[in-house]
């Protein structure tokens, strides 16, 4: 997979987002400051218009960008493992014992009092897959599946943004839990992936509601940032996707400075954000 490939991909996938987004800001949904006047008159009254000018545009880019990483993840591993597809039904069959162990594994991780279990990924499985029982017929849906022609190995991938909260985590670790249980093995391995860390090192993520559910600083099933990146795309990849998106972020916010806020951008506007 060549450097021009990654950007490329990248490239495409954000600037077809975002300008999906300026569209709909700028043309088809803008927003109107006599409207916003009319319908809620009080906060006029004592809010400028810019601060409901910016939540305008906050609600029509957090939705459309959801699945954004999926489908970034999507384009850097296709190209470099051959084959990965997002959305993916994986169906197969546990037993009944290794269902019910999964539960109790998370009831728990869930249990508010001081016998709370801490989480410990490799013991859980571990005494999980250790049951049995008559075989149930299940299917889970995954967010990101790699069959790796290079490895000849499947990866299943619970991609969440790098702040999830408690309920995301917990339906996406047992995910994890049945699709490493079916009889006989559907996928190699099963990850519950952060696109980026915001505190910077893997030892350092610090935010508690993924927290109860993962050992997020050492549980081997935990990709972060550029152990993810690097995993689904090769040795680099997490660079170069920080640099792409940076670049792009430049040209992006200069736009909405100039053309939705209508303002001259400020001088640390083309400062990098993510590292």
């Amino acid at each position: 997979m060549t450097d021009s490939n990654v950007k490329e991909g990248i490239n495409k996938v954000i600037t077809e987002l975002m300008d999906r987004v300026m569209n709909r800001v700028l043309s088809t949904d803008p927003f109107i400051k006599e409207e916003h006047h009319s319908k809620k008159p009080l906060y006029a009254a004592l809010v400028p218009d810019e601060i409901f000018k910016g939540s305008h545009f906050e609600r029509r880019f957090v939705t459309p960008f959801g699945g954004v990483w999926e489908r970034l993840a999507e384009v850097v591993a296709g190209e470099y493992h051959g084959h990965c597809e997002t959305g993916t039904h994986v169906n197969g069959e546990i037993g009944a014992e290794r269902l019910r162990r999964i539960q109790e594994v998370l009831n728990g991780l869930e249990h508010k009092g001081k016998d709370r279990s801490l989480p410990n990924w490799k013991g859980e499985l571990q005494y999980i897959l250790e049951g049995g029982g008559k075989l149930i017929p299940i299917s889970v849906v995954c967010d990101v599946v790699i069959d790796s022609i290079k490895t000849k190995k499947t990866y299943a991938f619970e991609i969440k943004a790098p702040l999830p909260n408690s309920d995301q985590t917990k339906v996406s670790k047992e995910k994890m839990f049945k699709l490493l249980a079916m009889q006989p093995p559907k996928v190699d391995f099963a990850f519950f992936a952060l696109p980026y860390n915001p505190y910077g090192k893997k030892a350092n993520y610090n935010w508690a509601f993924p927290k109860r559910w993962f050992d997020m600083n050492n549980d081997e099933s935990v990709l972060i940032g550029e152990e993810f990146w690097d995993l689904i795309g090769g040795e680099g990849t997490y660079e170069l996707f920080i640099d792409e998106i940076n670049s792009l972020g430049k040209n992006y916010k200069e736009r909405i400075y100039r053309e939705f806020l209508g303002i001259e951008p400020p001088e640390n506007y083309k400062e990098d954000i993510l590292h």
